[in-house]
């Protein structure tokens, strides 16, 4: 079990005073029995925003809703919470078989925000891509389930690209990702996920927030981590979700704050909305994450 600080700061400003608009955050911690418990948090606008709402989507992500008045040159959110997460046991691999997937899944009636059956097909931004296709279609061998190709895919992705801060942005495709042999964890995560897919493997894109650590010797870079993003997996009705980090190559554990998941980045992007804007913008946001207590 591990406690975390978290605060998240995002700020924009504006050539021109801006028009009026509505905006929505999704950067709030998930609560999810067993394992993530938020024990606190706080939400702050400035300057104060006409009407602050919170509200639960479709696929279960907690959505910060703000009515942005018109006039300002500058807006400032800022998160503090406090969460509770719980590594996961590693134990015996439960998951279907790939193979079996396709029966499991027709017996599948619910259509609940955590349903499989919304997460096989291509999405908007996740559309199929032959060259994805092809090489998913390596990462699977016979009879082998599906907590093994979802790590093997993840393995091989890991070594097909190379992380690059600022080589891609959030409108790049995974094609061109791909293509390119570089990008972010949003492209890691949606080319894996296009991947799984094409295997008949459900799998959702997942945001959320991930603790780093300084190279031993220096000093942790406060603000420095950033919002981060991974795979889930439907393993079968025993074995449910398996969440896979395909930028560093691992399943995810204690370090790894969940915020939501959806079929791609844009159900679970974390500011969406509209404002009126004369001009240009300049945003930026920072992340930090320390054990309660220590800083």
């Amino acid at each position: 079990m591990s406690i975390y600080d978290l605060r998240l700061q995002i700020s924009y400003e504006f050539d021109r005073p801006s028009g009026a608009g509505r905006q929505h955050f999704r950067i709030l911690p998930a609560s999810l029995p067993g394992r993530q418990r938020v024990l606190g948090s706080l939400v702050t606008l400035e300057p104060e925003p006409g009407e602050l709402g919170f509200f639960t989507d479709f696929f279960g992500t907690s959505v910060v809703e703000a009515a942005i008045p018109a006039g300002l040159t500058r807006l400032d959110l800022s998160l503090e919470a406090q969460v509770e997460r719980l590594a996961q046991p590693e134990g015996l691999d439960l998951s279907v078989p790939v193979a079996a997937l396709g029966p499991e899944l027709a017996q599948i009636r619910s259509l609940g925000p955590d349903s499989p059956l919304h997460f096989c097909l291509p999405s908007r931004r996740i559309p199929q891509v032959d060259a994805i296709s092809g090489f998913a279609a390596k990462a699977q061998g016979q009879d082998d389930s599906v907590a093994m190709v979802t790590e093997r895919l993840g393995l091989m992705l890991h070594g097909h690209m190379t992380f690059e801060a600022g080589a891609t942005d959030v409108d790049t495709s995974p094609a061109e990702a791909f293509a390119a042999r570089h990008g972010v964890c949003q492209d890691f995560a949606q080319i894996m996920v296009g991947g799984l897919r094409s295997l008949g493997i459900p799998a959702a894109y997942v945001a959320g927030y991930l603790r780093t650590l300084p190279p031993p010797g220096q000093k942790r870079l406060v603000g420095a981590d950033a919002m981060h993003a991974w795979v889930r997996a439907w393993g079968g009705p025993q074995r449910g979700w398996i969440d896979y980090d395909p930028t560093n190559a691992c399943f995810t554990g204690a370090d790894h704050i969940d915020v939501g998941m959806g079929r791609d980045y844009a159900d679970v992007a974390p500011v969406t909305g509209m404002l009126r804007l004369d001009g240009q913008q300049e945003g930026r946001h920072s992340v930090d994450i320390t054990e309660a207590g220590e800083g």
